[in-house]
C-alpha cells in the first residue's frame, strides 16, 4: 500500500517517529513538506531527524506563512510520479493546499484523507466555506485529533469514515524522566507560542500573588514576549523568569528537565480553544506534573492526571501552583499518572498503529467518483 502524506507539521523532527512507525507496518510512505514554515515564531527549518524506512521530501510551498492560502506547485507531479493509493491530507478542510491535494489526488484514482483539529462550530466565508463543503462531500476519510473535533464535522454533514486520532504522540525513549532531580527553588515552565491566547499574562498575574521560592522558565517565541517582559517587570517578578528561545525540537527533553511543573493557560475566543496541547503529553512524559485550564481539550488530554483550573482565573491558577510546591507527595503522585497516561493513550507506536488501521480500511473500500 503506498500512502503520500501532505504535512507542514512533519518539519518537526519528532514528530518524524510517527512515520518510522507508519513505514514499519508495511506502507510504503512518501511523505511530503515544505523546506521551512513560517508563522509568528518566525521561519522554521525543516528537521531531517527520523527518516528510517520511507521517503521524506521537501518541495516549495507557494503563500507560506499564509495558513489557509498555502500549497504545494509540485504536489501535482508528485502524485503522478509515485502513483499513492491513499493520498493523507494533513491539513484542515477548509485550506486551498487541502483542495488542491484532493483534486489532484482524485484525478489520480487515490482515496483520500484528511485531518482537523478545528473543534469550534465555525461558518467561514466564501472561498473558504464552499471549499470545505466541496472537500466533506469528496474526501473518502477523516481523522480528527479530538472528539469534538469529530463532533463539529458531522454536524457540518460530513458522513463518511472519522476516526478520533490524535495528530502525533511523543516517543517514550526520548521523553522520559530524569533519574535524580536537580536541587533548585520550584520551577515552574511553559512551552510554546508567545501569542495572547495561551494565557501567560494570567500566568503572571498569579505567580505575583505567589509567596515563597520559585521560578519560571518561558521557552519559545511570539510576538508577546516584550509585552510579557514589561508586565513581570510592572508586577515586581521580572528576576524570577527567564525567557528562552524557540530550541530545535531534539533538544525539547531536556527542558522538561529543568521543570517541576508544567502550566498551559489556554483563554478560549471567538475563533480558538486549546486543541490539543502537546506540550501537555511531553511533560507528563517526562514526570512532568501539569497545570493546565479548562479551555477546549486540555481536560481530556490531562484526564486525571493533572489540574485543572478556570481559565482566565489567576487566583484559582496561583492555588493550583501553590499547592502542588508545597505538597512533594502530590508532585510525585501526579508524574506516576502522568507517565502512565502517555504510554496508555499517547505514543507515537499508538498513534502509528491507529492511522495505519484507517489507512488499511480506506483502501480495502471500493472507489467512489
Amino acid at each position: 500500500m503506498r500512502v503520500l502524506m501532505l504535512s507542514k507539521a512533519c518539519i518537526v523532527g519528532i514528530y518524524q517517529r510517527k512515520l518510522e512507525h507508519i513505514a514499519a507496518a508495511g506502507v510504503d510512505l512518501l511523505t511530503v513538506v515544505p523546506p521551512t514554515w513560517e508563522d509568528e515564531r518566525g521561519p522554521m527549518p525543516l528537521e531531517r531527524v527520523y527518516t528510517a524506512g520511507y521517503t521524506l521530501h521537501a518541495t516549495p510551498v507557494r503563500f507560506n506563512g499564509q495558513f489557509h492560502l498555502h500549497y504545494y506547485p509540485a504536489l501535482p507531479a508528485l502524485i503522478r510520479a509515485f502513483s499513492p493509493h491513499i493520498v493523507h491530507i494533513d491539513e484542515e478542510p477548509y485550506n486551498l493546499a487541502t483542495w488542491h491535494a484532493l483534486w489532484h489526488a482524485r484525478r489520480a484514482g487515490a482515496k483520500t484523507l484528511f485531518f482537523t483539529w478545528q473543534n469550534i462550530h465555525r461558518t467561514y466565508p466564501p472561498p473558504f466555506r464552499w471549499g470545505e463543503a466541496w472537500v466533506l462531500r469528496h474526501a473518502d476519510a477523516a481523522i480528527a485529533g479530538t472528539q469534538s473535533a469529530a463532533d463539529v464535522y458531522r454536524a457540518k454533514g460530513y458522513t463518511g469514515p472519522l476516526a478520533v486520532i490524535p495528530q502525533f504522540g511523543v516517543d517514550p525513549a526520548l521523553f522520559r524522566p530524569v533519574r535524580q532531580r536537580a536541587v533548585r527553588p520550584f520551577t515552574l515552565g511553559y512551552i510554546g507560542r508567545l501569542v495572547p491566547e495561551k494565557g501567560l499574562d494570567v500566568l503572571l498575574a498569579a505567580l505575583a500573588q505567589l509567596k515563597g521560592a520559585w521560578q519560571l522558565r518561558i521557552v519559545g517565541g511570539g510576538p508577546q514576549r516584550q509585552d510579557l517582559e514589561q508586565q513581570a517587570a510592572a508586577l515586581g517578578i521580572h528576576q524570577r523568569i527567564t525567557f528562552v528561545a524557540q530550541v530545535p525540537s531534539t533538544q525539547m527533553p531536556a527542558q522538561y528537565h529543568q521543570l517541576d511543573a508544567l502550566v498551559l493557560p489556554s483563554l478560549t475566543r471567538n475563533n480558538w480553544k486549546e486543541q490539543f496541547g502537546r506540550v501537555l503529553v511531553e511533560a507528563m512524559a517526562s514526570g512532568v506534573p501539569v497545570i493546565g485550564s479548562d479551555s477546549g481539550a486540555i481536560p481530556d488530554v490531562v484526564g486525571e492526571a493533572g489540574v485543572i483550573v478556570p481559565e482566565g482565573d489567576p487566583h484559582a491558577l496561583a492555588d493550583a501552583i501553590r499547592r502542588l510546591r508545597d505538597e512533594p507527595g502530590r508532585q510525585a503522585h501526579l508524574a506516576q499518572l502522568g507517565q502512565q497516561r502517555v504510554q496508555t493513550h499517547f505514543t507515537h507506536a499508538q498513534v502509528a498503529r491507529q492511522t495505519v488501521a484507517v489507512y488499511r480500511t480506506l483502501h480495502q473500500l471500493p472507489l467512489e467518483r
